[in-house]
């Protein structure tokens, strides 16, 4: 039995996933499958050469009953653009919507109740296989999807949290840090854990060439809001997309009648800031209470209590999602 109030996040397993292979140039039909465990090659390109990339959205339980998909097709472009960059299949957005939709059917029962702020989280996989050993592109392509219930992701909820400035980096200049590889989050795991034994949340990663402004927050990207009542998010190519991100910036221009610039964040500047955080998929918004820099501690709107305009986004992007508010045309399907 799950507790739907008390989940985390982490790995439950659900009874089924998909599964398809490219091989000789096309894709075959793909399955369903209660195999939570993938059969790969030992030479894929996937573990020798960090051949792969992921994807994360979650399917929302409505007041009446249905489930909503948030701007899944979002996702699709996405995992492309990095199989592009890492030359690997291309997934079809057609195929990759309608595996997403099958793999959340096949497990409605784990999609948690309407009001218990739980959503089941869906993570699409692509991954280069089959025998080589040479550092070049896979001849056969996996692709994935599954899913587990989940809940916040940062513990506390909607609750501020500090975050500290990292030395390291987490992306080189044109480097993959605008594509949602695994390299990009393996690099962060030792500055993440530094950050967590110095108990914060996690680091803030700065642009790479410079040092000088702020660019990603751990595995999501920040958003500031300033004194005159713009809303402000970093703009870099060494930055990942965020569909979260770009969902506020449209919500903060259209709903809330905001300014909104996508720009450099300099850290010397942060007093041009009311309030910030943190937007993700599996964050959603993460308030940021605080910033450790290298040489001293700022503070935003408070370090306990949720600034106002932070609030009226979360209230905004999840009553969208979970279907309470009105949704900008093409940004809900139902499965």
């Amino acid at each position: 039995m799950i507790d739907w109030d008390n989940l985390g996040f982490t790995y439950i397993k659900t009874p089924y996933r998909y599964l398809s292979i490219w091989k000789d140039g096309e894709w075959d039909e793909g399955v369903l499958t209660e195999d939570n465990t993938l059969h790969i090659h030992e030479g894929s390109a996937a573990l020798h050469y960090g051949q792969q990339s992921f994807e994360g959205l979650k399917a929302y339980r409505c007041k009446d009953g249905s489930i909503n998909l948030f701007r899944v097709e979002e996702n699709s472009r996405r995992m492309n653009r990095s199989a592009e960059r890492l030359l690997m299949a291309k997934v079809p957005e057609e195929k990759f919507i309608n595996a997403v939709k099958e793999v959340v059917k096949a497990n409605e029962e784990y999609v948690p109740p309407y009001g218990s702020g739980a959503t089941l989280y869906i993570r699409p996989l692509l991954i280069g296989i089959g025998e080589g050993i040479g550092v070049s592109p896979a001849p056969e392509y996996l692709f994935t999807v599954f899913c587990m219930p989940v809940g916040a992701y940062f513990k506390g909820g909607l609750t501020p949290t500090n975050f500290i400035v990292s030395e390291y980096d987490r992306a080189a200049p044109q480097g993959t840090g605008a594509v949602k590889v695994g390299g990009n989050y393996a690099a962060s795991l030792y500055p993440g854990q530094e950050a967590h034994e110095r108990k914060f949340s996690d680091c803030i990663y700065l642009d790479p060439e410079t040092h000088t402004k702020i660019e990603e927050v751990g595995s999501a990207n920040f958003f500031g809001i300033t004194k005159d009542n713009r809303f402000v998010t970093p703009l870099s190519p060494s930055i990942l997309p965020s569909i979260t991100k770009y969902s506020l910036l449209h919500l903060a221009e259209h709903r809330l009648g905001m300014e909104v610039q996508e720009g450099d964040v300099f850290l010397d500047e942060l007093d041009e800031y009311t309030e910030a955080g943190a937007c993700g998929t599996a964050a959603v918004i993460s308030p940021i209470g605080g910033i450790q820099t290298f040489d001293s501690f700022h503070v935003f709107y408070s370090e306990t209590e949720v600034g106002p305009v932070t609030q009226r986004l979360y209230d905004e992007l999840t009553g969208i999602q979970f279907g309470d508010v009105e949704a900008p045309e093409g940004w809900i399907q139902k499965v």
